[in-house]
């Protein structure tokens, strides 16, 4: 998919979903690494935002202020990683995360897979 980086947040389609899984289109993270977008996979490993900010959950989410495109604060939901086909994104990108974002991000993911440093 052209034009999709890595720490960008793009509109995803998340359904269907199942169970407790996130669902409905809504804005994702894009944390695959460039190089494996580029080699055109046709997947890209995304973390889903909400608007639902909830602050017990802090070491593994992070809380995004609104700006850019992004128009609520909100959060990305760490615990809940998921692989969408590339032909299941909208507009983007709506907001670029900073290196420090993209840092606490990676942290809380870490946490999130049992691999703490």
């Amino acid at each position: 998919m052209g034009g999709v980086k890595r720490g960008e947040i793009w509109v995803g389609n998340l359904n269907p979903s199942r169970g407790r899984e996130i669902g409905k289109i809504r804005p994702a993270l894009i944390v695959q690494a460039d190089s494996l977008i580029k080699a055109d996979t046709g997947t890209i490993v995304v973390l889903p935002l909400t608007t639902k900010i909830r602050s017990g959950m802090r070491h593994y989410r992070v809380t995004l202020k609104a700006r850019e495109k992004l128009r609520s604060d909100c959060q990305v939901v760490v615990d809940h990683p998921r692989t969408l086909d590339s032909t299941r994104f909208g507009e983007g990108p709506l907001a670029t995360l900073t290196s420090d974002e993209m840092a606490r991000i990676e942290r809380a993911l870490l946490a999130v897979l049992g691999m703490y440093r």
